[in-house]
Order: structure tokens, then C-alpha cells, then sequence
């Protein structure tokens, strides 16, 4: 039979399961419990590791005087944390409204 706690234990079991506490993706979240799948979380490491190339190479490109292909560079690093950002919140609005889908007992 399925009573009201049962269903809170399964819920609250499934947000235990379901609960990341990876320190990358919480410096670009605006909140501090991002509910994101391993993927998700794969996906924004291999991001970040992008961005960090991206940064690195500029340096690089300041150290040996070219200041036009590190400000590029630069740009370009400021446009994928945009994307990363706007990426996550759509992830995030889509899971949201899939979860307000299904029934309670799921």
C-alpha cells in the first residue's frame, strides 16, 4: 500500500541518490545543490578544461607579444562561459519541466 510516508522516503532517497557536490560545476552554479546527472557533469569538466586551454594559450600569446591573438583568445574563453552558462539553465528548465510531468509516486 502506498502511504504518504513511503512516498517521502522514496523521495527522499531518490535526492540523496541524485546529489552532487562537485566543487566545478558549483563555481558556475547559482545555486548550491545542482541536481545534474553524471553526464551533465561531464560534460561541463571537459567545458571547463576547454576554457582553462583557452586562458593558458593567452598567456602564452601575451608572453611572446601577441596582443591581438590573446585578446581573441580571450573572447572566445568569455563566449564559451556564456554558452556554458545558458547551456546549463536550459539543461536545468528542461529536467525541471520533466520532473513536474511525472506523478508523485515516480
Amino acid at each position: 500500500m502506498i502511504t504518504r510516508s513511503n512516498l517521502a522516503e522514496q523521495l527522499r532517497e531518490y535526492q540523496i541518490r541524485s546529489k552532487h557536490d562537485w566543487a566545478s560545476v558549483s563555481f558556475f552554479s547559482s545555486s548550491s545543490n545542482p541536481a545534474l546527472s553524471r553526464v551533465d557533469i561531464a560534460i561541463f569538466v571537459i567545458w571547463e578544461l576547454v576554457i582553462l586551454a583557452f586562458l593558458v594559450f593567452s598567456a602564452i600569446a601575451l608572453y611572446f607579444g601577441h596582443m591581438k591573438l590573446a585578446f581573441i583568445l580571450v573572447c572566445i574563453t568569455l563566449l564559451l562561459l556564456l554558452c556554458m552558462k545558458i547551456t546549463k539553465h536550459v539543461r536545468l528548465a528542461r529536467k525541471k519541466k520533466r520532473r513536474m510531468l511525472l506523478p508523485l509516486s515516480m
